[in-house]
């Protein structure tokens, strides 16, 4: 019998063979060639995946990843990286090397100011950058030298106020700020940013248990929500004689 593949108890995490590395190698239908290492518990960065540098796309997401090694520059090719849903409390200075980088996803981690290196700004052809559920204060100034910047999440974090950087942010058209304790409702100077909220599907054991609790939570609003709507719908049409009774009426006197 063919037993399932089961996840990983050990706490170093899952350990990654350049083997297992190569057979996650994916060809996306626009033909970049991607590294799907998401989901796979892994805790420490597989130094074996260096092998596979010259990928356009890396997917570490959902993973147990503390720390992103120097060695990261090594992608220069890499137009795509994706590590939501990890542990990472910094990035490391040498991601601003990567370039070639068009989108960076950053959300639900564990990431402060101070763990946001300057050298963010030199990532001069970011199109997407998500810093959302975060522990962010406010940003790096160098973040307002990301002239292609089109889109930015910022939701769940910890800011008070919108960051100046971003009136120099000459192509920003969607902006994601839900959920910060911001002192005004209507910051100024955001009026021609589109602001939006980013949705990411995931399966319930994919979540960490805060954020398992705050879907719940806010699932059971929503519901709330329904219910009442259409209790009130209920009431506005009670006292009205149906169509088809009007018609049998008219019918009988007819005859």
């Amino acid at each position: 019998m063919v037993k399932g593949k089961k996840k990983s108890n050990d706490p170093t995490g899952r350990k990654i063979t350049l083997k297992m590395a190569k057979n996650a190698l994916k060809v996306t239908i626009d033909g970049k060639c991607r590294l799907d290492l998401s989901n796979m518990d892994i805790a420490t960065f597989p130094k074996c995946i260096l092998k596979l540098c010259d990928v356009d796309e890396l997917d570490l997401s959902r993973n147990l990843l503390k720390k992103i090694p120097d060695t990261i520059d090594r992608f220069v090719n890499l137009r795509w990286l994706d590590l939501h849903s990890n542990h990472l409390e910094q990035v490391p200075a040498a991601l601003g090397r990567l370039h070639n980088l068009c989108n960076l996803n950053l959300c639900n981690n564990h990431l402060t100011t101070s763990g946001l290196p300057h050298e963010l700004g030199l990532l001069r052809n970011l199109r997407i950058l998500n810093l959302g559920m975060n522990h962010i204060e406010t940003l790096p100034p160098s973040i307002a030298a990301l002239k292609e910047l089109r889109e930015l999440g910022l939701f769940n974090n910890l800011l008070t106020h919108l960051p100046k950087c971003l009136q120099s942010l000459p192509k920003l058209q969607k902006l994601n700020m839900k959920s910060n304790p911001i002192l005004t409702d209507d910051p100024r100077g955001v009026d021609r940013i589109q602001r939006v909220d980013f949705l990411y599907l995931v399966r319930e054991d994919c979540l960490c248990v805060d954020c398992l609790k705050r879907c719940k939570k806010e699932r059971e609003r929503l519901d709330s929500r329904i219910s009442a709507a259409s209790t009130k719908k209920k009431l506005i049409f009670a006292g009205l004689i149906t169509p088809n009774s009007v018609v049998l009426e008219n019918q009988a006197l007819w005859r």
